[in-house]
């Protein structure tokens, strides 16, 4: 199992989209109103990470404790996490081909203020929405305390669309994700649309080519994920839409391990995030530039 952070460098701004309709958001349907039906596809998807959900919990994964005892680490680990996680990519563009490739790069971050708005789609029940709203805004709580930033949810206009969605729904994602982010590129849609079974979910995020300040993230979270799995995404993929982009093996206790032990962000993770948004480390940094700041950071009584 796979979740995807895809950085794009772009020169444009942000043009707003409410969802993928134009429309706004719906509130949660009233009991009232009937929720159009899932197609066979969708709910084939829904028992399969159903499946998926009931191994990994089978095999002691998808842990929800944040501060395990059995996975103590040092100031030396997060020092080492860090620059694999927040100073190299999990994709590179070769070609105009996204590869899976971990290349170093240097610290993005943003600097506005984060409004992140969720977006589901038609069929997804009120139930899910709920569930994930409320989520959504215990996680917003625990992201602006990491990272000192301010980071809300919102229901207007937003720089961070996390959109909920069905298998269908997915398919046709394309002309929501142009309008958002009018650089994405055909192979960045055909990611989202044709996205195998193996990516859990994903995150795109794009920086204008003169800076290193994200301008714009997406994320796409599979509707049908049963709900630890859903929000398992929810807290990673946001995390790496902040400036967290790559996955590293050795980094534990971690939800940035594609090992998925870990189901929500640790304490090890607020620590990442408390780096990434320290004013002594200044986007644009490369991993020869942010090493002696980490480590005189992290020599600070306290740390």
């Amino acid at each position: 199992m796979h979740r995807a952070a895809l950085y794009l460098a772009v020169a444009i701004g942000l043009t707003g989209c409410e969802d993928f309709r134009n429309l706004p958001t719906p509130p949660p349907a009233p009991p009232s109103v009937e929720t159009p039906a899932v197609s066979e596809a969708s709910r084939a998807v829904a028992r399969h990470y159903a499946g998926v959900q009931a191994r990994l919990l089978a095999q002691g994964r998808l842990r929800t404790d944040t501060a395990p005892e059995d996975a103590p680490w040092t100031n030396q680990d997060l020092e080492r996490n860090f620059v694999s996680i927040a100073l190299f990519d999990e994709y590179t563009n070769r070609g105009g081909l996204l590869v899976e490739a971990t290349t170093a790069s240097h610290l993005r971050r943003w600097a506005d203020p984060v409004r992140i708005r969720l977006l589901f789609g038609e069929t997804v029940s009120p139930a899910i929405r709920e569930t994930d709203r409320l989520a959504m805004q215990g996680l917003v709580r625990q992201l602006r305390a990491a990272t000192g930033h301010p980071i809300s949810l919102t229901s207007g206009e937003a720089n961070f669309h996390v959109f909920i969605v069905n298998e269908d729904e997915r398919r046709v994602l394309g002309e929501a994700l142009a309008e958002i982010m009018p650089d994405i590129g055909p192979e960045a849609i055909r990611r989202v649309e044709d996205m195998p079974r193996s990516d859990l979910c994903l995150v795109l995020s794009s920086v204008p080519e003169d800076t290193s300040e994200y301008i714009t993230a997406i994320a796409v979270i599979r509707a049908e994920h049963p709900a630890l799995l859903r929000q398992s995404c929810l807290h990673e993929e946001i995390a790496q839409g902040l400036g967290l982009p790559n996955d590293s093996p050795e980094a534990r206790p971690s939800i940035f391990n594609d090992d998925e032990e870990f189901a929500y962000l640790t304490d090890h993770d607020a620590a990442l995030l408390d780096l990434l948004y320290n004013p002594a480390l200044r986007p644009g940094m490369s991993v020869a530039q942010a090493r002696p700041i980490l480590r005189s950071l992290l020599a600070e009584p306290g740390l």
